[in-house]
């Protein structure tokens, strides 16, 4: 239902994860008998998750092993490792950067020009870790760049921006046309960000295997601050999966939603699936990995834009191995270790036995769930508090 937010003008509410709690059915399963495996075009994912395409977070080497633990890692093909023959030192210097100078410093930094023969060489390098290969590039650049992602033996490609859409109109240049572009390509191709119904819609409609839902919620992003544009993440979720419902009626062709920016926790990770995806994009969470890139470090991919950068660069830490992220055990009682585990106990204490029935969950809207009974943890910045 709208709400009026004056004369002429009413907007639908919307909610965002920290607005919503996901209720326990009338059954409860064994956490070792639920699967959250899921496919992505032709590929089967033991862990639903990816790792986000920032220079801070995946690596070729970070991407390996994100492979090897049942994720997948995007490489950022516009970044400083397709900038940089040696891209060690440039990270060691970002992550040096006073807090004031980070923006101005990262700008300068990524005025290096792309060297395309770093793209082929970065792709080979995380195919000869025999995993799947998946790398990031903006629609302004695809065409420019794809041939020589695919040379490197690509396996997914990522077309990614801050907001996409399928209908992008210009004055100066052909644009984008990507109901051909992805309908030519031999490899799968992921999609995003969008946050409405009717783009998702469009975009899934371009053949793509896979739609990233989320404009604003990175941990690193100031878009919503800069351009006053976003969607909190679970009305944007639940709109992108009925999206899906549609296409998958239209056409039989189902497309995966991915959740993308804003998660901290596997609680997070669950209402996202409750609310309709069917894998998380994290950059945040990886990023506190020991062995990210960033060290310690998170920034997002319009952090460098040259006139109005929409990102900045946030102090994450390094807090554990990413298996220990991910799969854990957990030594924090914070929720930010062990986030499949953690999904894998949500959905057994919910009585959901795989990632499909999940997305059916009863939720509420429940603005308390943070701050209910937590007045003593909230005191002494523990749990729920910190």
């Amino acid at each position: 239902m709208d709400v009026e937010i004056g004369i002429g003008k009413s907007g639908r509410r919307a909610y965002g994860l920290d607005d919503i709690a996901i209720v326990p059915s009338r059954r409860t399963r064994d956490p070792e008998d639920i699967d959250i495996s899921w496919q992505l075009g032709g590929y089967r994912l033991d862990l639903p998750f990816l790792a986000s395409a920032m220079d801070g977070v995946v690596d070729p080497a970070m991407a390996v092993t994100v492979g090897k633990l049942g994720g997948l890692g995007v490489l950022n093909l516009e970044g400083v490792q397709t900038r940089y023959e040696d891209p060690g030192p440039v990270l060691r210097e970002i992550a040096s950067l006073p807090k004031e100078e980070a923006t101005r410093g990262i700008q300068r930094i990524y005025q290096e020009p792309i060297k395309p023969e770093l793209i082929s060489r970065r792709v080979r390098e995380i195919k000869d870790g025999g995993v799947i290969v998946a790398a990031s590039l903006t629609p302004q650049r695809v065409e420019q760049y794809y041939e020589h992602a695919l040379e490197g033996g690509l396996d997914i490609l990522v077309i990614q921006g801050t907001v996409i859409s399928a209908e992008h109109l210009s004055g100066s240049r052909e644009p984008l046309d990507l109901y051909k572009f992805i309908g030519a390509l031999d490899v799968p191709v992921i999609v995003g960000g969008c946050a409405s119904y009717h783009t998702a819609l469009h975009l899934m409609r371009t053949g793509a295997v896979g739609v990233l839902i989320g404009v604003g919620p990175g941990h690193a992003c100031t878009t919503r601050g800069v351009l006053g544009i976003g969607v909190p993440q679970a009305t944007a979720l639940a709109d992108g999966a009925a999206a899906r419902a549609r296409v998958l009626e239209e056409t039989g062709h189902y497309v995966s939603v991915i959740a993308d920016g804003g998660i901290r926790t596997g609680g997070d990770i669950a209402k996202c699936v409750a609310c309709g995806a069917d894998a998380v994009m994290m950059g945040a969470p990886i990023a506190r990995a020991l062995e990210a890139p960033g060290l310690g470090f998170h920034w997002g991919m319009a952090t460098f834009h040259p006139e109005l950068p929409s990102g900045t660069r946030v102090e994450v830490g390094q807090a554990a191995t990413i298996e220990e992220i991910m799969k854990g055990p957990a030594h924090e009682n914070d929720g930010t270790l062990n986030l499949m585990g953690a999904l894998t106990m949500s959905m057994a204490t919910c009585g959901y036995a795989n990632i499909k029935e999940f997305q059916r969950a009863e939720v509420m809207v429940a603005p308390s769930l943070q701050t209910e009974g937590k007045a003593i943890q909230r005191s002494q910045d523990v749990g729920m508090g910190k």
